[in-house]
């Protein structure tokens, strides 16, 4: 028995070693059913209908709350961490209203191709180190993988529920290594948040109710990258110049005074992402679209979706000179743009203006959806 402890440990202690040299940063192991507390706060999230359009989410819950549901036979849980922290402060770039901020995340290569190559290569190395099966996800499966990071002692999920580590911050790329191999398991860790409330004060949205709850349909990230219709005119101004995601309750956090920049130079920002001027990216016709964003997660919102959130940056800016860009988007062939233009012209435009540019526009228009814009940004009389 004491040889087949040390067998164990000998292969942990290998695992942690070869995840290093493949370039992940931290890495834990723990058991399949540590997370039974996850399940019913993810069934009140569900409920509560906090997921918004997220159907893919409410799908089959029963798989998200608990590993042996997706996998019978695993006995343990490898959770893997890559730094992705930035070189400058996220926040900015937000004072620049006639620049676009993207979330950190996404200004380089898509996290999801860089760290699936490196789990296959290293689950390839443990099913043949330790004759055992492995099966490998990366953020696209049925799989909790905050409160497994938890529970394998990378980092607990804080207020605004992402994970911070003490060492990275917010800024940690997850994946997960499912394994029938009966691996030693690391502790937990605790909550280090206190009563810092930081990232809840500082949502432009309040997409809070509650310290660890949040309500995505508030969310600018939800808004602006899992939202397919017209961005709320309720959250239109608090989303300000992010046109994809938002990092405010991330950059906020106390514990990123810890963090370093992230060293994988496939993840770092692309100059052309960092700042990029709004005016530039309202002429994106598609194919400029998926060449700017080739290997990035934006490519995948698709070019309407964008051009509309970089139409609510536009509207957002204080100005007038854009005002020209979104007239010109008037005529674009989609309706969600279309619809967007014409609130960031009623932001731009004096009444007048607008008013003038309305009576010619309106009547022309056929979707009911731009329609609604005309009359809902119409100068009350």
């Amino acid at each position: 028995m004491r040889a087949f402890a040390t067998m164990r440990d000998d292969l942990k202690i290998a695992l942690i070693e070869q995840a290093r040299t493949l370039g992940f940063d931290c890495a834990g192991v723990t058991d399949p059913g540590a997370i039974a507390q996850a399940g019913p706060y993810f069934r009140e999230f569900l409920s509560s209908g906090a997921h918004g359009d997220m159907d893919w989410l409410a799908a089959n819950p029963e798989r998200r709350s608990d590993p042996r549901n997706l996998w019978a036979s695993v006995r343990s849980v490898i959770m893997l961490g890559v730094n992705y922290g930035p070189d400058e402060d996220p926040l900015s770039i937000l004072e620049q209203r006639t620049r676009g901020a993207i979330s950190v995340y996404a200004q380089g290569d898509d996290y999801h191709d860089v760290i699936k190559k490196r789990l296959k290569e290293l689950a390839r190395w443990l099913a043949t180190a330790g004759a055992c099966e492995v099966k490998v996800f990366v953020d696209t499966a049925a799989v909790m993988e905050k409160p497994l990071a938890q529970a394998a002692g990378l980092g607990w999920q804080g207020k605004h529920t992402n994970l911070v580590s003490r060492e990275f911050g917010s800024w940690l790329f997850l994946g997960a290594i499912f394994t029938d191999a009966d691996l030693p398991r690391d502790e937990a860790d605790t909550d280090h948040c206190g009563s810092c409330r930081a990232c809840l004060d500082i949502c432009p949205t309040a997409a809070f109710p509650a310290p660890y709850k949040l309500d995505a349909r508030r969310c600018i990230s939800y808004l602006t990258i899992e939202n397919k219709g017209p961005i709320p005119r309720e959250f239109r101004k608090a989303i300000g110049n992010r046109i994809y995601g938002c990092d405010d309750c991330l950059a906020v956090c106390p514990w990123n005074k810890f963090a370093t920049a992230g060293h994988e130079a496939k993840l770092s920002a692309r100059n052309e992402l960092r700042a990029p001027g709004l005016s530039s990216l309202a002429r994106l016709d598609d194919a400029a679209f998926r060449k700017l964003f080739s290997k990035s997660p934006v490519k995948r919102i698709g070019r309407d979706r964008f051009i509309r959130n970089v139409l609510v940056a536009i509207g957002n800016s204080n100005n007038p000179s854009l005002a020209s860009e979104a007239e010109r988007l008037l005529a674009d062939a989609s309706p969600l743009v279309r619809g967007a233009a014409v609130w960031a012209l009623s932001q731009l435009l004096e009444p007048s203006a607008f008013t003038q540019q309305a009576s010619q526009a309106a009547m022309a228009e056929s979707d009911t959806t731009v329609q609604m814009e005309w009359e809902a940004a119409r100068p009350s009389p």
